[in-house]
């Protein structure tokens, strides 16, 4: 579910005259491995001057990595003020993109503008520009990946089926607007409205990634007897309509307002698994219903003989997934991608998924965007998901750990 921004008068923009990359040599140096700064200032201007001030400060200087992320009025200045970052803090490579929300350490900016910058202590990273769900045939195993992409112009889920085994990517497809042409995607010096952008981390960046999801199964997994592309017609060999139906007269009270509330599918990712759990699913909406034939439409291709089990969206059932996958993590910093329908939509109030992260990192510097579709690995294989959290930790390590932040 994307949000346009608010409509409003756009202002004239003066990138900020003041900051220069030579000026680094009078910030005061710190040891901050990560840091994110944040500004929700309505004026572009002023806001980069602050994330780029906030940002010398807790960094020290010029950066190897920085990732920005802008949402609201100021989706619209995206091209100007990824321009003022570069000549403001200089970093080595500069990734981004706009968004239809921002992460920003605890909080969610679900409304409004904002202007979130994530930087880290990343030497050697690598600025990827595709045009084609094709990642370059040189990556080395161990290396992982941030990508943003326009969901209009680029098959995300087919880039991430085709990724290698040894390879690590997560990322997420921008939700600025819902109309192609819309969106922004950063590169260092260039700004683009389709295909995607990424970064290649180096091999010893000591890179991990988790994928939370947002629903809970209900019901009993059934195989798929009958479908032709995305339209499932049998289920279990019965009517798909039929199956449902079932299903919502069998269901509690609690359980039929979430049905009728918004009804998903989950798409088993390992057939060998004996029993299923809420992460082994890839979530596809249910898109609608053909009454005459009994068929299902689903968001995706679905082939004959697939297990899937229906679902529905579960905040509790998110809060314990998200916890437990994190469980006993520490990290210097967090780039996180998460669907645009969590948030207040999932949990009632914005800043769940940023303040877990925070506390059971140990850090602050965690940064990301709102997505209409999140990139992550899942039981050794990548997918596009819906409805979860796909995160990318960077110097992830178990147990505890002093001076991250």
């Amino acid at each position: 579910m994307q949000r346009r921004p608010r409509a409003s008068h756009r202002r004239p923009f003066h990138p900020p005259s003041t900051l220069r990359s030579t000026d680094h040599r009078n910030v005061k140096h710190v040891t901050n491995r990560c840091a994110t700064a944040v500004s929700q200032h309505p004026d572009p201007a002023i806001a980069v001057a602050e994330v780029i001030g906030q940002s010398l400060e807790r960094t020290g200087g010029r950066p190897g990595l920085a990732v920005l992320f802008t949402s609201g009025p100021h989706v619209h200045h995206t091209p100007r003020i990824a321009r003022a970052v570069q000549k403001g803090l200089a970093p080595s490579v500069l990734l981004g993109s706009s968004a239809g929300g921002t992460l920003a350490h605890r909080q969610e900016i679900e409304d409004g503008p904002s202007i979130v910058l994530w930087t880290a202590l990343v030497e050697d990273a690598r600025p990827l520009r595709l045009e084609s769900p094709d990642l370059p045939n040189d990556l080395e195993p161990g290396q992982a990946l941030a990508l943003m992409a326009d969901p209009f112009t680029f098959d995300a889920s087919r880039l991430a089926a085709g990724v290698a085994s040894e390879v690590t990517l997560v990322g997420g497809l921008a939700s600025a607007v819902s109309r192609p042409g819309g969106n922004h995607l950063i590169l260092d010096d260039q700004t683009f409205s389709d295909g995607a952008v990424a970064i290649a981390l180096p091999v010893d960046a000591d890179v991990q990634a988790i994928v939370a999801t947002g629903c809970r199964p209900i019901g009993e997994p059934m195989v798929v007897t009958d479908a032709d592309g995305p339209m499932i017609r049998s289920l279990a060999g019965a009517p798909a309509l039929e199956q449902l139906t079932g299903l919502l007269a069998t269901a509690d009270e609690a359980t039929a307002a979430r049905i009728r509330h918004g009804l998903h599918l989950g798409i088993v990712i390992d057939e060998h698994i004996e029993i299923f759990g809420a992460g082994d699913f890839l979530i596809r909406a249910i898109m609608g219903v053909d009454r005459p034939s009994g068929a299902l439409a689903i968001g995706d291709t679905v082939p004959i003989g697939t297990t899937v089990q229906f679902q529905v969206r579960d905040a509790e059932a998110a809060t314990a997934d998200l916890e437990d996958r994190l469980t006993d993590r520490r990290a210097a910093g967090a780039l996180a991608f998460t669907c645009n329908g969590r948030g207040s939509h999932l949990f009632g109030s914005p800043g769940h998924d940023a303040g877990l992260l925070v506390d059971k990192l140990g850090t602050t510097a965690v940064a990301g965007m709102a997505c209409a579709g999140e990139i992550g690995p899942v039981g050794g294989t990548h997918h596009l998901h819906g409805f979860t959290a796909s995160v990318l930790l960077l110097e992830s390590v178990a147990g505890p750990t002093e001076g991250r932040g």
